[in-house]
């Protein structure tokens, strides 16, 4: 994916940004309890593998670190912004209670 196409994409998608190491895109969330961070990868599992594509995910007690990324094409495609607007409306159901 060109870096114009890209940036477009990121615009729509202001929590995330370019993960330069994976050579996809990432977000970083922060949450009450530890237990919390652990639910919510759970929902993002759930969604993850309902559309084959899976995350990389990092959880430091009560932060993580999402990581989006094609690898069966060495970088982004459409399924990466995709899935970070799925995770996206589960972060925004998490903060609805």
């Amino acid at each position: 994916m060109e870096q114009d196409a890209i940036t477009a994409k990121l615009a729509d998608l202001p929590d995330w940004e370019r993960d330069e190491d994976s050579g996809g895109i990432v977000k970083r969330m922060e949450f009450p309890q530890f237990a919390d961070a652990v639910a919510f990868v759970n929902r993002v599992a759930t969604v993850a593998d309902a559309h084959d594509h899976h995350p990389d995910i990092d959880i430091r007690y009560r932060r993580l670190k999402i990581v989006l990324v094609s690898h069966d094409v060495g970088g982004l495609s459409d399924r990466d912004f995709r899935m970070a607007k799925l995770i996206d409306g589960l972060a925004a159901e998490a903060a609805d209670g």
